[in-house]
């Protein structure tokens, strides 16, 4: 394959996923200049870069040269979910046209943080955002956006940390479908977010996977078992301390 026919597969399937160039540079930890290159069929991806690459844009490798057709894949990340304490009081408070708008500031910063970091926002539930960290560090980068989070937005934030593997990609009705992330870590980050909430002061917890994949394990309170209902496997978190 050449170099157009590569890069033109790389453009058509990040925007098949609604990613923005950054979104991907984010995600591989590269920088922007590099997909922009590779997209324009300047450059080819580094060779370890290439499965990495694959498993965002949920692709075999085989199909990114040119071989197979494509098969949706799997990878390791750290999922972000947040949510306010006080929703539902804000909704009855404000209007539709208010709530949105205080809905979108909360968002906004939520996103900043996110990006700052690093991550990539999948899906927006609300006042809140579902965010994915991948690449080197990732853990490490999706706790300190959570601190950032907390620190910069003043509402009453919960927020559940989980990682392990993901689904990235197209749900939903083939003409509806968006992006998003699927898999057990995003509802153990759901589920660990309301946790969160009524058992921490702070309202953001990380579970086990997460800390044992932390370089610096500083800001963790002591891990607590939980049960949560439909999962069977024992659940660790710990309190994020800001």
């Amino acid at each position: 394959m050449n170099l157009d026919q590569l890069g033109q597969k790389i453009r058509t399937q990040r925007e098949k996923l609604g990613l923005k160039q950054n979104d991907l540079a984010a995600a591989l930890q590269v920088s922007p200049q590099a997909v922009s290159k590779w997209e324009r069929g300047e450059n080819a991806p580094d060779i370890a870069a290439l499965v990495p690459l694959c498993r965002v844009l949920g692709v075999s490798v085989e199909w990114l040269l040119g071989a197979y057709e494509p098969d949706r894949d799997v990878f390791v990340a750290t999922v972000l979910v947040t949510g306010l304490q006080t929703t539902r009081e804000m909704s009855e408070t404000l209007g539709p046209r208010e709530f949105a708008d205080w809905t979108n500031g909360v968002c906004f910063l939520l996103t900043e943080a996110v990006v700052r970091y690093d991550g990539v926002p999948a899906n927006y539930i609300g006042p809140g955002i579902v965010a994915f960290f991948s690449g080197d560090g990732h853990a490490q980068r999706a706790l300190q956006a959570a601190i950032s989070a907390k620190r910069t937005c003043h509402e009453r934030l919960k927020i559940g940390l989980s990682t392990g593997p993901i689904y990235f990609g197209p749900v939903g009705h083939p003409d509806y479908a968006r992006p998003d992330v699927i898999g057990e870590v995003f509802v153990i980050a759901f589920l660990s977010r309301d946790w969160a909430a009524s058992h921490t002061q702070s309202g953001i917890v990380a579970d086990h996977r997460t800390a044992d994949s932390l370089s610096d394990r500083s800001n963790l309170g002591e891990p607590q078992p939980v049960s949560f209902p439909g999962i069977r496997h024992e659940i660790r978190l710990c309190e994020v301390r800001c």
